[in-house]
């Protein structure tokens, strides 16, 4: 660790960071296998009450720049697109 107070201060502000970044990360992670394993198992209904709550947790990461905008629309557009092709099948 350096021996400057400031670049202590830093470091320690680094990993507090890095620590709830990677936690807001896990959860936009698990919201959408959550959604794709009702969209696995072929169960309309759940993936209908799913996506607006991932739309929302990968809204709230890229707000907090986990994710770029860019990055954050196109998960949204994927997981839109499953359960449009699972409405049609």
């Amino acid at each position: 660790m350096a021996n400057i107070k400031s670049q202590k201060k830093r470091v320690l502000i680094t990993r507090e960071e890095n620590a709830s970044n990677n936690s807001k990360r896990t959860r936009v992670k698990n919201a959408v296998k959550k959604y794709e394993a009702a969209i696995a198992e072929n169960n309309v209904e759940l993936a209908k009450t799913l996506l607006p709550e991932t739309v929302s947790i990968i809204d709230k990461a890229a707000a907090d720049g986990i994710y770029k905008d860019n990055t954050a629309s196109r998960k949204v557009a994927r997981l839109s697109k499953l359960l449009s092709d699972l409405q049609k099948a």
